[in-house]
Formats: structure tokens, C-alpha cells, sequence
């Protein structure tokens, strides 16, 4: 009984895969191929999650889509070029280095510093502020009140 538990919670913590069955490609080494092209595709909905384990409409037809490339006798380059000119760059997990991906690769950095230096500016201001001052009579009153402690 406790090897079923634990079948099922490995089930369970495993990633799922959202490819079809009739998605799949009769030959076994175009399957492989695709497999191992989807792996470096993004879905665009999905936003951080590989093609085949978006269960999207749009990451179906993209799978789709690159099974067609591959069957009409595309390389893997032309069926992932393809993708890139119809989607852009973002499809890729690993985007190139290159003008129209700056933002990409250097975005989250950019949103950090931009955060630190508004936290920067925040404690400068607050460390610059001016303590409250003390009217005539109130330093008077704080003068006497320390003088009669201090006996």
C-alpha cells in the first residue's frame, strides 16, 4: 500500500507533459528531433515553460506546426528559424544576444537597479530631513527639565 502512496505523489510531482499522442510523428527519430527543438522553444502564453509542457492553444499549434517543418524536410535550424521570424526572438529560452534581444537579456537588471536607486533616493531623503526644531520656550523648558534631572 505505501509503494502505491508513493507512485502516485511521483506522478504527481512529475512535470506534465502536454504533448498528444496525436501530435506525435511516426518516426521515431523525427519525434526525437522535434522533442528535442521544442525543448528549447518558449511558449508565448506560458511565458516559462517549454512548448511541450504548455497545454496552450497556441503551444499546441506551435508544436504542431514544428512537427509540419520538420516533416516537410526542414533542418532543425530552418524549422526554429521559421518560428523566430513568425513569433520573434521571445520564443527562444535562450534568445541571442543581439540588438532586438537587449532588452531580454538586460531588462530584469535594469528593473533592480532602477529599484535600488528609488530605495537609494528614499533613505537619502529620509536621513536628510531636518529634526523637528524647538520654539524659544521649548528649548528653555528642555534646558530646565535636563538641569533638574541631572541634580
Amino acid at each position: 500500500m505505501k509503494w502505491r502512496l508513493a507512485l502516485a505523489f511521483a506522478v504527481l510531482a512529475s512535470p506534465a507533459f502536454a504533448v498528444l499522442p496525436n501530435e506525435q510523428l511516426a518516426d521515431p527519430a523525427l519525434e526525437a528531433r522535434a522533442r528535442t527543438l521544442s525543448a528549447g522553444l518558449r511558449c508565448v502564453v506560458c511565458q516559462n515553460q517549454t512548448i511541450d509542457d504548455s497545454d496552450a492553444e497556441l503551444a499546441h499549434d506551435l508544436r504542431v506546426l514544428l512537427r509540419q517543418r520538420l516533416k516537410a524536410g526542414d533542418t532543425d535550424q530552418q524549422a526554429v528559424a521559421f518560428l523566430v521570424n513568425r513569433y520573434g526572438a521571445y520564443i527562444l529560452l535562450k534568445p541571442p544576444f543581439e540588438t532586438e534581444t537587449l532588452l531580454l537579456w538586460f531588462g530584469p537588471l535594469l528593473v533592480l537597479l532602477a529599484g535600488a536607486v528609488g530605495v537609494g533616493f528614499y533613505l537619502r531623503r529620509r536621513c536628510n530631513d531636518d529634526p523637528a526644531t524647538f520654539t524659544p520656550e521649548e528649548q528653555a523648558r528642555l534646558a530646565k527639565l535636563l538641569k533638574d534631572n541631572t541634580t
